[in-house]
């Protein structure tokens, strides 16, 4: 029943994108799940179109549509600044909308940002005939619920992945046959020099510090989050519930340390919403019943999250402030990347029983050159994370415990874990402020 449906919407990638017209707004799936054969096939035909928005989150590959040629043919909207298209956006080129990632979903659903075609990579379909969103569900499966039309490239290297993670051929109006590896993105930088891995390591043995046994936790993108997984081979009982994961966990829930018998929601399970990874996480999660997928709406919600007790949240920042403003998304006016999930999983461990959201980063930027921890944000840096939501601050020369504390309790805990060449410069700035005296 399913095979005969499923082969009737089988077109060429050229016949597919047809569905798509001048003024539509268009949904890719993204991160390792980006549909470029798709992409490509729309971008064949810019001369047919105008006004095309493109919009997504996170992708690892440089689109088409963004190419000299295709202005005014096409205008991406970004709801996360990625690399391949931050230059673009910082431009005028493309569009930034800030939001954080567990409310995507929801101007989606409520038509203020409306979706008319979805551009998918899938599994192929099952026995009952439903497809996997594989590795990267985040907001893509609600654009898809609520776009006029639904595009698919299925293919057979895309992994099975469990949970609140599938579409039914019946909801896919057209069907492209791919049969390709997906985009692997390891974690470690290869532009990392030994000095930084070294901080890296300090930084991600302080943290391993705070995790107890029996925590769940929840890890942002980066070096940070990942060389903390590396402290942690001495813990028992860990859980997960995060937005992504990449391949550094799979090592800790093969020797057991990652089991998830103390959650408190979703016992057992790794909930997470998509992951950034290679083939060796790929293969783990492909019908690993341990592992569920949903969307971000789920994933990030803050009260969803605080159902988890002892949950443990790890992100990162550019700069914080004295009074623990934290600048996540931009460099003063240039935009670098979004809020993702980072308010979402603060907000979410902070009402979490005996719960801990952490900011960490290195102290400094550019070959020390720059202390990350300042005064004052850059001008025309954004506000990612309040100064009523932080809790701990965490650079390679110590923890700053501000939650519940006065700005000259703050000014002084985060000075005392700025590099040591800024400290008197900050201190001297902060009694300037009378923050300090």
């Amino acid at each position: 029943m399913y095979v005969a449906k499923y082969k009737s919407k089988v077109v060429s990638p050229e016949e597919a994108v047809k569905v798509v017209k001048s003024g539509n707004r268009v949904w890719l799936q993204a991160n390792s799940c980006y549909p470029k054969v798709l992409e490509h096939a729309m971008c064949d035909r810019y001369q047919e179109l105008n006004d095309v928005e493109v919009a997504h989150i996170t992708i690892f590959e440089k689109p088409r549509y963004l190419e000299p040629e295709m202005e005014g043919h096409f205008r991406h909207n970004a709801l996360f600044t990625s690399g391949h298209v931050r230059k673009a956006v910082n431009e005028g080129k493309a569009d930034f909308t800030p939001i954080f990632l567990s409310e995507i979903s929801t101007i989606i659903e409520r038509g203020i940002l409306p979706i008319d075609v979805a551009f998918l990579h899938l599994s192929c379909p099952d026995v009952h005939g439903y497809c996997s969103y594989g590795v990267s569900n985040a907001i893509s499966k609600t654009a898809a619920e609520n776009a006029k039309i639904v595009v698919a490239q299925l293919n057979p290297q895309m992994p099975r992945v469990h949970g609140d993670n599938f579409i039914h051929i019946d909801r896919i109006d057209r069907i492209v046959d791919v049969d390709e590896p997906l985009i692997e993105v390891p974690m470690v930088d290869p532009n990392v020099t030994e000095e930084d891995k070294k901080i890296y390591r300090r930084i991600g043995e302080l943290i391993a510090g705070m995790i107890k046994d029996g925590d769940t936790l929840q890890m942002g993108i980066g070096a940070i989050p990942d060389a903390v997984l590396n402290y942690l081979t001495e813990k028992n009982d860990l859980g997960i519930h995060t937005e992504m994961f990449s391949d550094g966990l799979i090592d800790l829930v093969e020797k057991g340390i990652v089991n998830g018998d103390k959650k408190t929601l979703l016992p057992g399970k790794i909930v997470a919403s998509f992951v950034i990874a290679t083939k060796k996480t790929f293969d783990f999660v492909n019908n690993n019943p341990i592992v569920e997928f949903r969307p971000t709406k789920f994933v990030n919600d803050p009260f969803i999250i605080a159902r988890n007790d002892n949950m443990v949240s790890i992100n990162s920042a550019l700069q914080v402030d004295f009074t623990g403003q934290a600048c996540s998304d931009s460099i003063g006016h240039r935009i670098y990347s979004g809020f993702g999930g980072q308010v979402d999983f603060i907000r979410g461990a902070s009402k979490s029983k005996n719960g801990r959201p952490i900011l960490a980063f290195a102290s400094t930027a550019k070959n020390h050159t720059i202390s990350k921890i300042v005064d004052t944000l850059t001008p025309g840096a954004g506000v990612t994370t309040s100064k009523a939501d932080i809790h701990y601050v965490v650079t390679e020369y110590g923890i700053a415990d501000l939650y519940g504390k006065t700005i000259r309790q703050r000014a002084r805990a985060l000075i005392d874990i700025a590099h040591p060449k800024f400290r008197d410069e900050l201190e001297q700035k902060a009694k300037e402020y009378k923050y300090l005296w």
